[in-house]
């Protein structure tokens, strides 16, 4: 076994869920997995992969199943399996994000979004072999970039991803990054809402506020100094202070230092794939490892 490959603790709990062949089980699944571990740790073209087996079989189906979601059903399964021994709770919930430069390899065609859903139209009603989808790059400072929207528990372990293109403000994603918290308990139902979420001053907006308190979250997000400023200056009408726990809010950091696991693996820290759909299954196996590698024993 190989510096950063699966134990056999870990491959016993990834093995069930990854998809069979049409004549049963597929040989040297453990071989292909860690080499997509290897691809995304090391940040490497797939031709120049060490004999995990053959480049051209490991990248075909990392798309086939990163495409079908498969990766996404990984880190879901560590999570259940936190949750099966008692490892998982949502007590608070720390929200943030981060921006991954693109490489020039990643950096493919840039279309217009009319011009693209014109020739998706096109070739819709044509044959429907080609489909174009936009690449979830977007230009900011930094030149084309992706942004990583993401939650993460006291452990610095992350239970839901969001890939947006790298100017996207981060507040109106935050919905969609709680939205997708999901676990997945022996008995009952999925617990899909954490006790307390806390983010900094990007996030602190009526809207999100009030997403909060309809779902009976506690929110440990400081108020901006204009917002605070302009709610005292209408008086009565401007509503109550913001309560905030400072004490709580100090936990804040474990989103960046979940953010500093992830972009241990160097494919994730930039990004090398052209597809949204590749570079978020990067994110799910890198979170599954981490849920994976976070299991004590019971």
């Amino acid at each position: 076994m190989a510096r950063g490959d699966l134990t056999d603790d870990e491959w016993a709990v990834i093995e069930p869920l990854l998809p069979l062949g049409e004549r049963g089980p597929i040989p040297g699944l453990r071989r292909l997995v860690n080499g997509v571990m290897w691809r995304f740790r090391t940040g490497s073209p797939c031709r120049d992969m060490p004999p995990y087996g053959s480049w051209s079989t490991d990248y075909g189906r990392f798309h086939l199943w990163a495409g079908a979601g498969v990766f996404q059903a990984l880190m879901e399964a560590a999570i259940v399996e936190a949750a099966a021994r008692g490892q998982a709770e949502l007590g608070l919930v720390s929200v943030d994000s981060t921006s991954a430069r693109a490489h020039h390899r990643a950096a493919g065609m840039m279309l217009d979004p009319e011009l693209l859903e014109t020739l998706e139209k096109a070739v819709a009603e044509g044959k429907g072999l080609l489909r174009l989808r936009p690449a979830k790059l977007g230009r900011s400072r930094g030149g084309l970039t992706s942004k990583v929207h993401l939650s993460a528990d006291r452990r610095c372990r992350p239970p839901s991803f969001v890939l947006t293109p790298g100017q996207a403000a981060d507040s109106p994603r935050f919905t969609a990054v709680l939205e997708r918290i999901k676990v997945r308990g022996p008995v009952g139902r999925s617990r899909t809402r954490p006790d307390a979420v806390a983010a900094d001053k990007t996030y602190s907006s009526r809207a999100n506020r009030a997403y909060l308190r309809r779902r009976k979250i506690r929110a440990v997000i400081p108020e901006k100094t204009d917002q605070a400023a302009n709610r005292k200056k209408r008086g009565s009408r401007g509503g109550r202070p913001v309560s905030h726990d400072a004490a709580s809010y100090k936990e804040r950091n474990r989103a960046e230092r979940c953010i500093n696991k992830i972009k241990e693996w160097r494919g994730l820290a930039t990004r090398h794939d052209k597809t949204p759909a590749g570079y978020l299954a990067g994110l799910h196996l890198r979170g599954a490892v981490i849920w994976l590698r976070s299991l004590q024993p019971v």
